[in-house]
């Protein structure tokens, strides 16, 4: 598709997956490769990607996020705060969770582009997530992305095509 609108406007949060069809490997990494060339500020690319696939990992993501559905395979995206841009005109200001979801964005239309579905799923106690997945103190959860083959009967939530008009967000 050359049509970036059209492309981005199909894509839709799946949150019914085809339990009986895995995830090919050889897409896995092309989604990574989309998170590898995201920007990120000043390209310091604090993103660390935990890939969970096995039946103890789901079971436990599972068991700390409703959200993720049944999907077959999850991405925890997190900002390694040891690696941010820290802003020298605010203090405090980092961009960890900026840049992990710019780089979430990119692996969730590079997954549409390939035929499969995602949702991005912030709905869980990143502390909780951090702690069951023995993650070190610099590394933040900022979301996570479900991803899988839709399911025949996956839809569109019916707020999916709901938008404000170009007018009501801009001054």
């Amino acid at each position: 598709l050359n049509d970036f609108i059209t492309f981005a406007a199909e894509r839709y949060s799946v949150r019914a997956y085809d339990e009986t069809k895995p995830v090919e490997p050889e897409k896995i990494h092309r989604i990574l490769q989309a998170a590898q060339i995201a920007p990120t500020a000043v390209n310091h690319q604090p993103q660390k990607i935990y890939l969970l696939q096995s039946d103890e990992a789901m079971a436990t993501i599972r068991s700390l996020s409703r959200s993720v559905y049944n999907a077959p395979f999850v991405f925890l995206i997190c900002a390694d705060e040891s690696q941010t841009w820290h802003s020298p005109t605010e203090v405090g200001y980092t961009t960890g969770e900026m840049d992990a979801s710019i780089v979430c964005t990119y692996m969730m239309l590079e997954a549409y582009s390939l035929g499969l579905g995602t949702c991005w799923v912030r709905l869980f106690d990143a502390l909780e997530v951090a702690n069951a997945f023995q993650l070190p103190r610099n590394i933040r959860p900022v979301a996570l992305l479900a991803l899988g083959y839709p399911a025949e009967n996956s839809v569109p939530a019916h707020w999916h095509s709901e938008k404000k008009s170009i007018e009501e967000f801009t001054e």
